[in-house]
């Protein structure tokens, strides 16, 4: 079952148990989904892979992030509480993140398994990390877990 599936299947459930929040959430989801279909098209793809929607996913999640410390210095606590049931929808589609530790240790790991010694090294560590962990990875923190680690 693919990515696409869980969001269509969300829908359809967000419509029969009338949740009007998960279903708009949705809908935006699917919404920027048509979008980077249609972004892909002139490349030759009829849709993008799992790996680009989960990608499309994670970038939805960070103009909300910020959007809410706005509503929340604004003084709009109900902007903010929209804001934040839309990301908690939206991370339902993505694979669980490795908590803090399990970062460092896959690191550790990707540096001793590249034999990485300097902050030169860090494409390399980066790819091993992408091709191990993939989406499980949120890839800014990983990038200055990875520098952090080679610097010292």
């Amino acid at each position: 079952m693919s990515i696409r599936d869980d969001i269509t299947a969300a829908m359809k459930d967000a419509m029969k148990a009338k949740d009007g929040e998960t279903l708009s959430a949705v809908r935006l989801i699917m919404a920027k989904l048509k979008d980077a279909d249609i972004a892909a098209r002139p490349k030759g793809v009829e849709r993008i892979s799992d790996d680009e929607v989960l990608g499309m996913l994670r970038s939805m999640i960070k103009p909300r992030r910020e959007a809410i410390e706005l509503y929340e210095k604004g003084n709009r606590p109900e902007l903010a509480a929209k804001e934040e049931a839309e990301i908690i929808v939206i991370e339902r589609f993505l694979p669980r993140a490795l908590s803090e530790e399990e970062m460092q240790e896959a690191v550790r790991a990707a540096v001793t398994t590249t034999g990485a010694a300097s902050v030169k090294d860090m494409g390399r560590v980066m790819a091993a990390l992408k091709e191990k962990h993939g989406a499980a990875l949120d890839m800014a923190r990983i990038g200055a877990i990875v520098k952090a680690q080679l610097a010292g």
